[in-house]
């Protein structure tokens, strides 16, 4: 099993390889100098994460966030390489259906979880949430818009490094970015009503959510990646099932370590800009925690599973405390000792709906410690993301995206770069004409949609000398 992971299919590129002279890199070591090399890489500096960008040069943006995603993915596949190579008995509450040394040769190379990392968001388009349901809006007739499958478009067609395949990056990276096998088409509910025709930009956000899939003008590249495994395998993994009203997805390997540490820093990381903005303070959090389940007992559960290993323990109420410290280096310690108790409960779990080891395999975050990430990542949501200030912000950017659209639709000979209207120009049918623009949009940074906003709609603002 192991020599069949290893062969060639897995280093494999959609279009053609160019091998440099005497190349000293892995394959996984030239995925992730492309995507450190690409513009939209670059982009993702000037674009959202959670916090607005201009209000301070400190908080994240979704650049930022994706360097620390590929830090802590090297690190949870760093822990748990470690767990196998000393035969832990704490790897696994299951039995594995391989010994320890084949499944530490299983796990990413350390580029490679760092190269899925940073790719992650790729696809995400100015004003985080905002941008994304509008896109969506806008393409609700053409296909739709999900900012991880536009991760995958961006991969594997639109950045410029090998023509029409996009940083022809390895199967195995791309397949570490598949985090929703299922195809727009089959994953999108009924559209909702449409607004009135004066006012576009008046919308529901939650009536225009995207599924989480990839786009359907991707088909033929998920199907390259997902050639090597079975039929059987495909199938359960292309076609995840309904428990209630949520959709189950089955991840690989690769991915589930990455989603754990999207997730650890999104609600920890976040955590610490929200404070540090004063949008999170000692006065709310306590309320919001408790009522997102952190009562006093869940709490003892984390220092009962801390003291079963370590003797000498802070208790985690302290720890929380020590985030509203006016001490910054106490308040950074406290952020990293979340991080580590994190990253030091990774385990994983064997799933037997699978055959192939890269789907059965799977990372996870032991219980009570994903508990307490998810109990976190809810005080974001109820004090950060629902706030009113970040909502306006939203929606401002909302706005600034449908009104876009709707200008590059109606007259694109007069608005679109020289390089994007050719390429507007050369698409066969209207839904590809309409992908072009969103195309467009979804590339563009905070800065710029906002810049180039003005320029088209404000009378004051703009000037032929002025750059975007």
């Amino acid at each position: 099993m192991a020599t069949d992971l290893e062969l060639a299919c897995w280093k494999e590129h959609r279009g053609q390889n160019i091998a440099r002279e005497d190349e000293p890199r892995s394959p996984w070591e030239r995925d992730f100098a492309r995507i450190v090399h690409c513009p939209a890489f670059r982009r993702l500096q000037s674009k959202t994460q959670v916090l607005g960008l201009g209000d301070s040069d400190f908080y994240r943006t979704r650049l930022t966030h994706s360097m620390e995603v590929a830090q802590v993915s090297t690190a949870i596949t760093d822990y748990l390489r470690g767990l196998l190579r000393k035969r832990s008995t704490e790897l696994c509450n299951t039995e594995l259906p391989l010994p320890p040394h084949v499944i530490s040769r299983l796990l990413p190379d350390p580029h490679l979880i760092s190269a899925i990392g940073l790719a992650h968001d790729l696809g995400h388009p100015p004003y985080g949430h905002g941008g994304e349901v509008a896109l969506n809006y806008c393409m609700q007739k053409y296909g739709g818009f999900e900012g991880n499958g536009q991760t995958l478009r961006i991969l594997t067609r639109l950045e410029k490094y090998v023509r029409g395949y996009g940083l022809n990056p390895t199967r195995r990276l791309l397949l570490g970015i598949l985090k929703y096998p299922m195809p727009y088409s089959k994953a999108s509910h009924p559209l909702a009503k449409s607004p009135t025709p004066e006012l576009p930009w008046l919308i529901k956000s939650s009536d225009y959510k995207p599924p989480k899939c990839y786009l359907d003008t991707e088909r033929d590249v998920v199907k390259w990646i997902l050639a090597p495994f079975s039929s059987a395998d495909k199938d359960k993994l292309t076609h995840p099932p309904v428990i209630g009203e949520k959709q189950i997805y089955y991840h690989a390997l690769d991915t589930s370590i990455m989603e754990l540490a999207d997730d650890i820093c999104y609600s920890v990381h976040d955590l610490e800009d929200a404070i540090s903005l004063k949008l999170v303070t000692r006065e709310n959090f306590w309320p919001a925690f408790r009522n997102a389940g952190g009562t006093t007992r869940f709490l003892h559960e984390i220092d009962k599973k801390i003291k079963s290993r370590f003797d000498n323990h802070e208790p985690i109420r302290t720890t929380l405390k020590k985030l509203f410290s006016p001490d910054s280096c106490i308040r950074k310690a406290s952020i990293g000792r979340l991080i580590h108790l994190c990253i030091i409960h990774c385990r994983i779990r064997y799933n037997k709906v699978f055959e192939h080891p890269l789907l059965s395999l799977n990372a996870y975050l032991e219980e009570p410690f994903a508990q307490l990430q998810k109990k976190l990542e809810k005080v974001i949501v109820t004090l950060v993301i629902k706030s009113p200030n970040v909502q306006h912000l939203e929606f401002k950017g909302q706005r600034i995206v449908i009104e876009l659209f709707k200008a590059l639709e109606i007259d694109p000979e007069r608005f679109l770069p020289e390089s994007t209207l050719t390429t507007y120009m050369q698409a066969t049918d209207e839904e590809s004409q309409k992908r072009v623009i969103c195309d467009y949009i979804a590339g563009m940074t905070d800065e710029y949609a906002a810049k180039l906003y003005e320029r088209i709609f404000c009378p004051h603002r703009g000037s032929v000398f002025e750059r975007l």
